[in-house]
């Protein structure tokens, strides 16, 4: 069995070469799969639109979630991976440059596993990336998802 893909939600195009910069650098070869908007995450994850033909069994190991997403923001992201039955399991990242409590609370309300603020220097940035790897793709023991009918 392949290592399951990351799927990073992220709209800034010098955070998404930095994030991939990062989990290279850490060895972290999973597959990452990027949605540019909150749209093309719930398309990706849900199988539709341009993604229709994608195999609804095979979802993202973790998902790395920006908050300020044009289209649709990160907190409805959130909010529709934890209403439907078949997302709701999944690990969900915030990775954000927001500090505002109120993020975290309501992103925590909504059912993030976890909260991180991206580090502004890049050496920080790295060990960070390279904490999330070990811990959300080698330590983690993921809940079994619910395979489509």
């Amino acid at each position: 069995m392949t290592d399951q893909a990351i799927l990073l939600v992220e709209d800034n195009p010098d955070d998404e070469a930095l994030t991939l910069r990062a989990l290279k650098k850490n060895q972290i070869m999973n597959e990452v799969v990027v949605a540019h908007d909150g749209i093309e995450a719930l398309d990706y994850l849900f199988c539709r639109g341009p993604h229709a033909d994608r195999n609804p069994d095979e979802m993202p190991q973790v998902i790395l979630l920006d908050l300020k997403l044009p289209k649709v923001d990160g907190f409805e992201v959130l909010r529709q991976i934890r209403e439907h039955p078949r997302t709701r399991l999944l690990p969900v990242v915030i990775l954000t440059t927001s500090n505002e409590e109120g993020d975290r609370v309501t992103g925590y309300g909504l059912g993030a596993n976890s909260y991180v603020r991206k580090p502004v220097e890049f050496g920080e940035f790295i060990q960070a990336v390279k904490q999330l790897g070990l811990y959300w793709l080698l330590l983690n023991q993921s809940a079994p998802l619910p395979r489509s009918a």
